[in-house]
């Protein structure tokens, strides 16, 4: 397998720096799980195989269980994620599939997550969610290998 192109935040190394800009946006407002677990539902919906094996690496290397990163795609069917962690990983769910249904992000799914995330933590989580699409459709688009180097 071989990317397409070299990576567009490589070409464009200001893409690269606002890219990096927005993910430290989210860094001190929400819990590493958190975020990682959000990447790693979005890039498997995405169909993100670079994402997906990044993020979940990062999972197991924050000390996650494989039985927590394996169920993630299955998340609302096991008893291994906390009430926080559903809210975020159906708004993620939602945010990503923008175009699945009348109302994208439903209210239920967006009070749930205003429930548990206080405004700041609730935008960082928006952020987030809409950077790991965009780092999906970059890789996606050009193909990017998964545990190949980025270049």
């Amino acid at each position: 397998m071989q990317a397409r192109m070299k990576h567009p935040a490589f070409v464009l190394p200001q893409a690269m720096q606002a890219m990096v800009a927005l993910g430290k946006a989210t860094e001190n407002e929400l819990p590493l799980t958190i975020r990682k677990l959000v990447e790693l539902r979005a890039s498997q919906i995405n169909g993100c195989s670079v994402c997906v094996l990044m993020h979940a690496e990062e999972l197991k290397k924050a000390g996650e269980t494989e039985q927590r990163i394996f169920a993630v795609a299955a998340w609302r069917d096991t008893p291994y994620f906390t009430d926080e962690e559903r809210a975020a990983l159906a708004l993620a769910e939602s945010v990503t599939r923008l175009s699945d249904r009348a109302d994208p992000v439903p209210d239920d799914v967006w009070n749930e997550a205003a429930r548990h995330f206080e405004e700041k933590q609730l935008a960082a989580l928006v952020v987030e969610i809409a950077m790991i699409n965009v780092w999906n459709r970059l890789n996606a688009s050009v193909k990017q290998v998964a545990g190949a180097p980025w270049k």
